[in-house]
């Protein structure tokens, strides 16, 4: 339990910092945006090929491919935004603004690393999707898609580490990874998501808006069609509005879930990257936790 009400004190603290620097949420709501069209422009080609080889090999193999290529998009856009955001939270965490310029610029500096550190992901992703496709096999099966969904696990959870390694030290994938397990062996990330439930509480804030945007649709276009007993212009209309009314509370649940683990897991990486620091110089003081986790674990 207070795990979870430290994950929703971060929650508030985070988003304090983002109606005091607007341009905090920007990338994610950049990254939605992003996201939907080349998923959008990322089907269509999937869908060509599964109408005209559906069944075949051939067209399994050519929609394995082009559903790769998708998901590897999607890691960029997706880290794209999000370091965007780790370097806009750092910038206002250590001068007082985060600057949209400079996390741009510092993005297509990284560009290359992003990309890489998006190829691990895809490829994390597509062993986990591997293993849970092969249902035959017995204990030994179940053994392997258990490892790979662990691995999916800890590589989610170390690459939200590494993004930020990769925008605020401008390190490489090879030397993100290094770091990242330099510090968790020394002890240096000096808490996680057991102890602030930032991933709980996002979990049920995305689950408390879906379901109310569901209900809330559904009632207003079953609503209209009922009233109006069938198919017709103001039936269509209030499906249509009820469609968008559920679209606009995911959209919101994806921004917060989006925005607050970034904003989580920026501020364990710097508060690691500064205790780091005062063992160097041979400090023996406390290092204080930036502001929106000091204030949780106060």
């Amino acid at each position: 339990m207070q795990s979870f009400s430290r994950g929703w004190s971060f929650l508030k603290q985070a988003w304090d910092m983002a109606f005091k620097d607007r341009d905090l949420l920007k990338p994610s709501i950049y990254a939605l945006v992003a996201g939907m069209i080349v998923s959008v422009i990322g089907v269509i080609p999937i869908a060509i090929v599964a109408v005209l080889f559906g069944g075949s090999q051939f067209g399994n193999i050519v929609m394995a491919v082009f559903g790769a290529i998708l998901v590897f998009v999607q890691f960029v856009v997706t880290y794209v935004f999000s370091g965007m955001t780790a370097y806009l939270i750092f910038g206002y965490l250590s001068e007082g603004d985060g600057r949209l310029d400079k996390a741009w610029d510092v993005v297509r500096r990284d560009f290359f690393d992003i990309l890489t550190l998006a190829a691990a992901s895809t490829a994390v992703n597509l062993i986990k999707n591997a293993a849970n496709r092969n249902r035959r096999g017995g204990v030994g099966a179940s053994l392997i898609r258990g490892a790979a969904n662990l691995l999916e696990v800890l590589w989610t959870e170390a690459s939200y580490l590494i993004l930020p390694a990769m925008v605020i030290d401008d390190l490489n994938l090879k030397d993100g990874m290094q770091r990242v397990l330099k510090i968790t062996k020394e002890n240096l990330l000096l808490i996680g998501i057991s102890t602030v439930g930032v991933r709980w509480v996002t979990g049920l804030i995305g689950f408390v808006l879906g379901l109310g945007g569901f209900a809330i649709g559904f009632a207003v276009g079953g609503g209209a069609a009922y009233v109006t007993g069938g198919i017709n212009f103001v039936s269509i209309a209030g499906i249509v509005v009820g469609a968008l009314i559920f679209f606009t509370f995911v959209v919101v649940a994806s921004v917060i879930t989006s925005y607050t683990s970034v904003a989580y897991h920026t501020c364990l990486y710097i508060w690691a990257r500064d205790v780091e620091k005062a063992q160097t110089a041979g400090q023996p003081m406390q290092v204080t936790a930036p502001a929106p986790l000091a204030a949780v674990l106060n």
